[in-house]
């Protein structure tokens, strides 16, 4: 499955389970890193988990495979790669204080 549609596979997933202010952001132009950012904000420790645990549950029934993830236990701000695109799931706080939007704001940004 090709990047794009991860991503919009993956916004859709977030939106679904009321995740707040998601963002996908094009950075195949700027970085090797992966070709989009999904970020998205949850409202509590126990929420991030749970956004987190279905974007892992359903990308595993679409197939693709969860290269690498971290800060699940702290739960501030998760970490999902997917190689081409990768999750932020930040808290509300953290979101704002990181603020990658700015960070990466030469991406192409689209809503979910």
């Amino acid at each position: 499955m090709k990047p794009d549609n991860i991503a919009k596979i993956i916004a859709d997933i977030l939106e679904d389970k009321k995740a707040k202010d998601i963002r996908i952001i094009d950075i195949k132009e700027l970085s090797t890193l992966a070709d989009y950012f999904v970020i998205a904000s949850g409202t509590s420790v126990t929420n991030i988990k749970m956004l987190s645990d279905e974007v892992e549950k359903r990308m595993e029934e679409e197939n693709v495979k969860l290269l690498h993830r971290e800060g699940y236990n702290s739960a501030r701000w998760i970490l999902l790669d997917y190689g081409g695109v990768v999750v932020h799931i930040f808290h509300e706080e953290d979101r704002d204080f990181y603020n990658l939007e700015r960070l990466w704001s030469d991406g192409m940004k689209e809503h979910s």
